[in-house]
């Protein structure tokens, strides 16, 4: 097994060529977090022609929600939400700069379009692990809508966090490559 590779945000396309569905990486830098109600409100500034309260040129959206951090930590478990309830939004954020997305589970043909259109990327984290994904986050600001509560856009500082490329800018999809690989002749 290759060791992972290492990126550090924010991402240009020179940075996602060599990354291919399959490969392992190592985050560090600032991610956002970003849900369903968030991906709503971005989607309704963009559709007025309105400016977005972070700027996600070149950036990673980690969807989460987050639970409250206990004493002496920083944020509570942050494990991946399922990211086929952003699609709907997604494609307008990767036409606006966005590089890559983490979450679970597959995306629709429309956003995988759209990473190869934009030359963005999605990334897989481990469902279960959100014990050990928020030993990789050290720091955690709001920085837009806290009405939203754990679905509030917080700005991460990460080191070394996990993920797997599930989709690269070439529309290689790790889950299909998955199901051929084990399908029978």
């Amino acid at each position: 097994m290759t060791k992972p590779l290492k990126i550090t945000p924010p991402l240009a396309d020179s940075d996602l060529k060599n990354l291919r569905a399959g490969d392992r990486v190592l985050i560090t830098g600032v991610v956002y977090t970003a849900r369903d109600a968030a991906h709503k409100r971005l989607s309704e500034l963009i559709d007025n022609g309105k400016e977005l309260p972070i700027d996600i040129k070149g950036q990673i959206i980690y969807y989460v929600g987050p639970t409250p951090a206990k004493p002496g930590q920083v944020i509570g478990s942050a494990g991946p939400t399922t990211s086929g309830r952003m699609d709907a939004y997604t494609p307008k954020l990767l036409e606006l700069g966005l590089k890559a997305t983490i979450g679970k589970g597959q995306r629709s043909k429309d956003v995988i379009e759209a990473m190869k259109r934009y030359k963005a990327v999605y990334m897989a984290a481990v469902g279960g692990a959100a014990a050990l994904i928020a030993k990789t986050i050290k720091n955690s600001d709001i920085v837009a809508y806290e009405d939203l509560g754990p679905e509030a856009i917080r700005r991460l500082e990460v080191v070394d966090f996990p993920a797997i490329i599930a989709n690269d800018i070439y529309g290689n999809d790790l889950f299909q490559i998955g199901v051929e690989k084990y399908r029978r002749s």
